[in-house]
Formats: structure tokens, C-alpha cells, sequence
């Protein structure tokens, strides 16, 4: 097939290109379409208040490139609307850094998103993301360490089942379904881990930002995470719990519902 990938993570993301090595392995024709910089936590924000550039660059990938200073929704947007000339079959936004487990995450996810701009166009649809430990993703985003050692095998594994089902979903997703397959991958992952159907854990994310500092600025922080899910059906947050693979459908249709 031919896809456009996208991330929020940003174009130097080595979770991006480990899931662009496992789709171009399983024989898919990609476009890539990234932020030159992070976008994470933007949801599916659009940038209105300044033009966005974009430029083709040469990553090593294999395959068409561009990098845009906007957030994933503007990436595959734009992408679609003037960057490729081939009819592509559908859009792949990861791998993230971290889970979009829940309600809490998912709305805010930029990784979610790019995938929905996708689905908005009427393509079928999916967002690849990896838990880590809240010790490896300081070491990852706010040192600007590498993975290596398990973690690096995992998302090689994470990265071949998304490709894997990237195969299977896309085919059989029908156009304007309006419909984003999430799936969340567990650490470690292994070639035989189970893959399980869920729903969004129900979440509340309270006291994130600290309180205001002499300036009056308040700074994000991570706040204390309360799960207020029902026991049925399996959500995201206890499936990864499992060491299970988490496929989430979100059918945006069923909003109102």
C-alpha cells in the first residue's frame, strides 16, 4: 500500500524511523510528512495565526520526506493537499514516546491525531504507540538519550506489529469511516505478544501544571493519575498492565451516541 506516515515526536525521532524501517520492510511505498520539532500534546490543533513551511529533506529513509514547522494535523493536511501527487491508501502516525492510554491522553495526543487528520480525508486510519517507564522517558526526552538494549529491541517488535496490522486493518477499513485504530505496545514487547481489543481507560489528570512561581507562570507536571474505569469492558490502561497489546478503535461516528 501506499501510506503517509507521520509523529508528534518530530522528524529526528527514532521511534519514528524504526516504524518507518518496519513498513517499508513489510513492502508498503511511504511519504513521510513529520514535524521538524516536537509536537507533543497538541491534539489535533491546527496552526491559524502564521503560515507553516514546509521543505523536502533526505532523512535516509528510503522515501519521500518532507519536514513542516506545524503541528501532526498540519503535517498530513498539508501533505495530501500539496505535497504528494500519488493517492495514497491510508495514514500511520507513531510510534510514540509513551502510551495514549485513556481518555486523558488520547484527546490530547498529537501521535492520535496526525492519524485522525487521516480520517478526516476518509482514509483508514492508525497511531502506534510504546509504553516506557517514567525513568526511560526522562532519559529520552528531557536528556535527549538514545534507546538501546531492551527498549530498543521492544520497539523493533512494536514497530513489526504495527506493520503487521497496518496490513490487516487497512485493507478491510472502509473510506470516510471516520475511524482511528490506536493501538498501545507494552514493554517489553515480544514477536508472540498478544494483541487485545479495548476501550479507553476513564482517567482524571488533575493538579498537572505546578503552582505559580514568582512570575506568575505555572510549569506542566505529571499529577497523580486516577482511574475511574468500570471493571468491563478491558481498558487500554489494564491491558497494557497485561503485558498485552492494547487496539483501540476509535469511531468518531459513535460521538453523541
Amino acid at each position: 500500500m501506499k501510506l503517509l506516515v507521520t509523529n508528534d515526536d518530530g522528524i529526528g525521532s527514532v521511534f519514528l524511523h524504526q516504524l518507518i524501517a518496519a513498513l517499508r520492510a513489510a513492502g508498503h511505498e511511504l511519504y513521510v510528512a513529520a514535524p521538524a520539532a516536537e509536537q507533543s500534546w497538541t491534539g489535533a490543533s491546527k496552526t491559524r495565526s502564521r503560515p507553516v513551511k514546509s521543505a523536502a529533506v533526505d532523512r535516509g529513509f528510503g522515501c519521500p520526506t518532507w519536514i513542516l514547522d506545524g503541528t501532526p494535523s498540519d503535517c498530513v493536511n498539508i501533505a495530501l493537499a500539496h505535497l504528494l501527487t500519488d493517492r495514497i491508501d491510508g495514514v500511520v502516525s507513531g510510534i510514540n514516546l509513551g502510551f495514549n492510554c485513556s481518555l486523558g491522553f488520547i484527546l490530547a495526543s498529537g501521535t492520535v491525531a496526525g492519524a485522525w487528520e487521516g480520517a478526516l480525508h476518509g482514509l483508514p486510519a492508525l497511531a502506534a504507540s510504546q509504553d516506557v517507564s517514567g525513568e526511560t522517558y526522562k532519559h529520552l526526552k528531557e536528556l535527549g538519550g538514545s534507546p538501546d538494549g531492551e527498549l530498543l529491541a521492544t520497539l523493533k517488535v512494536s514497530a513489526g506489529h504495527a506493520a503487521r496490522l497496518v496490513g490487516e486493518i487497512f485493507p478491510v477499513t472502509p473510506k470516510n469511516s471516520f475511524t482511528v485504530h490506536s493501538l498501545n505496545f507494552p514493554l517489553p514487547c515480544a514477536p508472540d505478544t498478544r494483541v487485545l481489543r479495548t476501550v479507553p481507560a476513564q482517567v482524571h489528570v488533575p493538579k498537572l501544571f505546578s503552582p505559580a512561581a514568582d512570575d506568575g507562570s505555572h510549569r506542566l507536571l505529571w499529577g497523580q493519575i486516577l482511574d475511574v474505569s468500570p471493571p468491563e469492558p478491558l481498558t487500554d490502561v489494564q491491558c497494557l498492565a497485561q503485558g498485552c497489546i492494547s487496539h483501540t478503535v476509535l469511531d468518531y461516528r459513535r460521538l453523541g451516541h
